[in-house]
């Protein structure tokens, strides 16, 4: 038996990138019908959950693949900026949202946590000084502190200290104001207040197909995993935020803007340990370097992370590899993605990124002794016996021209009635931003008249904070009492 039903707006997902836009239009327009269909039998139970991701509010304050080395030995900060740019408009919302009663529980999903960039060896001090004085006069980064010296090592970092041969140069850049973020928790508190207020969240339903009729609107077919029986919906506006199920259900949209766009599944793993004795001795999420080859989000860092209340510590990435896009995805996820109009671009990227390539496979027979040992040059006197092995969640990286990018898509189609997110970094952190693009290009007829309530969520919106240090302080303060940070 099919059913019929209607609809203003679809949220394919429940992740923190529907959560958001869901919330964001709840408040835009109130009288609006809302519905979000998510495959799983709960929301953010995918890349938003707590164990998916590292928890980290990328703000470029810690990430030193954010500010490569040129060759002439300069530092580009540009990429540290434009993600801290875009972390600002996160924490503006999430003040915003505190203030108004969309958030019931800011300390269940964001925690104040210093981000550390942590380096050895000589040239890499040099490096990271020279990082330092690059960042140095933006006020986004102002604070940041450059530190070496053991002595002031071990008083910040104890855990790190503790068995360390400072005979090798060791340096830290500290930046007290970084946040450690549940976004699995804050999205399940966004979707918690829209459906409050009339969103409709259909749990356990898969979107199977979706097309565009001769009015405009889209008519989406859902099958009901738990009973089989099938609803056609239909939507005026559809947002595809399913993480790396997004791909597939945008090309099977038809539309043009999808074509050439590809997909890589990169899985992740962690070493985390919840002894009180560990992640009591740790309170920072610190930063290194990749290694030669690896992509930037592989880069290795040790986290403090608060979950459910809890103290853990979190360690890793370790590389994964399978053909799912998404962690509870199926083995046909990648073939069934590769098109005729992707397929060179998909066989280029082979070809390129041997490195990448060689780098995944060296990392899958990785035993628990070789993951330690990774550890210890993060914490020398770590114990075997205190760290367990999880599996994390499943990215898919953007595929296009022939290139990898590591990077997060907003991809809408030619009239605005459809849009979705492709990518992963640093994805979560930038959720606001990305679903103020969305409704800037998708109801540009309403855009104008929301401008005085966006504005009331997020103050700087349209201005660049990294120019304005007097606006940045003002935000920033006010976001810091609002939030308790």
């Amino acid at each position: 038996m099919t059913t019929t039903a209607k609809t203003d707006v679809v949220l394919v997902g429940a992740g923190i990138m529907s959560a958001t836009l869901g919330a964001l239009l709840r408040r835009l327009e109130p009288d609006w019908s809302i519905t979000i269909v998510e495959r799983l039998d709960g929301a953010a139970a995918e890349s938003s959950a707590a164990w998916n991701n590292a928890g980290t509010g990328h703000s470029g304050l810690c990430e030193l693949f954010y500010t490569p080395e040129r060759p002439d030995g300069s530092i580009d900060i540009s990429k540290a900026v434009r993600v801290n740019e875009q972390f600002q408009v996160t924490r503006q919302f999430w003040a915003y949202a505190a203030e108004n009663g969309m958030l019931t529980d800011v300390r269940e999903f964001l925690s104040p946590i210093p981000h550390v960039s942590f380096v050895q060896g000589a040239d890499r001090v040099d490096y990271l000084r020279r990082r330092r004085e690059a960042l140095a006069a933006n006020p986004l980064f102002a604070h940041t502190e450059f530190i070496v010296g053991a002595d002031e090592f071990a008083r910040r970092l104890p855990l790190m200290a503790a068995g360390r041969d400072f005979t090798e140069p060791v340096a830290l850049n500290w930046a007290t104001d970084g946040t450690d973020v549940d976004f699995g928790a804050l999205a399940r508190q966004l979707i918690g207040y829209g459906e409050q207020r009339g969103t409709a969240a259909l749990f356990g339903h898969e979107v199977r197909n979706l097309h565009r009729q001769r009015d405009g609107s889209w008519t989406l077919m859902v099958r009901n995993r738990r009973t089989d029986e099938n609803l056609m919906l239909n939507a005026k506006f559809v947002f595809v935020g399913a993480g790396g199920g997004a791909l597939r259900l945008l090309q099977r949209s038809s539309i043009k803007e999808v074509g050439g766009f590809g997909g890589f599944p990169i899985g992740g793993q962690f070493l985390r340990s919840g002894n009180p004795a560990v992640a009591g001795g740790h309170r920072a999420k610190v930063y290194g370097l990749p290694a030669p080859g690896a992509p930037g989000i592989t880069a290795p860092h040790l986290d403090a992370r608060i979950v459910n209340g809890k103290s853990w510590l979190l360690f890793g990435p370790f590389a994964s590899w399978s053909p799912r896009f998404l962690k509870q995805g199926r083995v046909s996820d990648l073939p069934r993605s590769v098109r005729p109009d992707n397929l060179a671009s998909l066989l280029r990227v082979g070809v390129r990124q041997r490195r990448l390539v060689n780098y995944l496979i060296g990392q899958l027979p990785l035993s628990h002794r070789e993951r330690m040992d990774a550890l210890r040059e993060f914490a020398p006197n770590a114990t075997d016996s205190d760290w367990e092995l999880v599996v994390a969640g499943q990215r898919v990286q953007v595929i296009r021209g022939g290139a990898l990018e590591f990077d997060t898509t907003v991809l809408i189609g030619a009239d605005g009635s459809i849009a979705g997110l492709l990518g992963a970094s640093p994805g979560a952190s930038t959720a606001v931003s990305a679903m103020l693009e969305v409704l800037e290009r998708c109801f540009g007829g309403r855009y104008q008249s929301w401008l005085p309530t966006l504005k009331e969520m997020v103050p700087s919106l349209g201005a660049t904070l990294s120019h304005e240090p007097a606006l940045f302080e003002e935000v920033w303060s006010w976001g810091s009492k609002v939030l308790g940070l």
